[in-house]
């Protein structure tokens, strides 16, 4: 078998795609995986208060929408943390006009969910950027998260940038304020596969899902139109119908 090739001088190696950008797994490979299913179950109501954390607006409601839904029903004490306001998904517009769309978005979606009485945080750190600004984001976090017997946070190994800074970030600020620790993986339904070993599967539990939640939940991620729809003539949405679908199931993963 032929190995790449070796560039020259005057040709530099070409950067790897990032793995959200390469070609992911489609939802029916973990639909009809067998062992998401059969991971130990958690049961949300029995905790009496909560803060989740969301790098960006609609995080909270593709990774833990249905634990939200449960939780407002249940009648727990729910924070939503939104750390950037979302400004950067759309480059070419408006940051300001972004912003409001996106919070606009968010009080919609919070609102078929069962959930409008939260208590919402905009921190305003700014979108794209958390990386170089983790230690100033924890000690932020430790403030919000005082008080609260869980805190749930993107995963700290998801494939991207803020996503990873805010839950390492939500970690250290939630178990410092003697929260218990889940995290919800995102775009890592994108880029692993069923059995991949580059996930925890062992720190894997799952939180079943009624029917109406998991329906209220679907009607919640359709609230965030700015990042379903195209955004230009040459740039497609910034979920695209194949990521949405790995959110519509009964049933949510979360990491402990």
């Amino acid at each position: 078998m032929v190995g790449p090739r070796t560039p020259t001088r005057a040709e530099p190696a070409r950067a790897e795609p990032n793995l959200i950008d390469r070609p992911g797994t489609r939802e029916y490979a973990w639909d009809s995986w067998p062992e998401l299913r059969q991971l130990p179950e958690v049961d949300p109501r029995a905790w009496s208060s909560a803060v989740i954390v969301a790098a960006h607006p609609d995080d909270e409601v593709l990774g833990a929408g249905g634990i939200l839904a449960i939780l407002a029903a249940a009648g727990a004490r729910v924070r939503l943390v939104a750390v950037t306001d979302g400004e950067g998904s759309h480059p070419d517009a408006d940051p300001a006009a972004i912003t409001r769309t996106r919070a606009t978005e968010t009080a919609a979606a919070l609102a078929l969910l069962g959930a409008s009485g939260i208590e919402v945080i905009r921190l305003g750190f700014p979108d794209t950027g958390l990386a170089g600004r983790e230690e100033e984001l924890a000690a932020a976090l430790g403030e919000q998260c005082a008080g609260f017997g869980v805190c749930l946070a993107p995963w700290e190994a998801d494939a991207h940038a803020d996503h990873e800074a805010a839950g390492r970030a939500a970690g250290r600020a939630g178990r410092r304020a003697g929260a218990q620790v889940l995290t919800f993986p995102i775009w890592m339904w994108h880029w692993a596969a069923p059995g991949d070993r580059r996930v925890p599967w062992h720190r894997a539990c799952q939180v079943r899902l009624p029917a109406s939640v998991a329906a209220a939940k679907r009607e919640a991620i359709d609230a965030f139109a700015s990042q379903l729809t195209e955004r230009g003539p040459d740039t497609g949405p910034v979920l695209p119908a194949g990521i949405v679908a790995h959110f519509t199931r009964s049933e949510e993963v979360l990491l402990r």
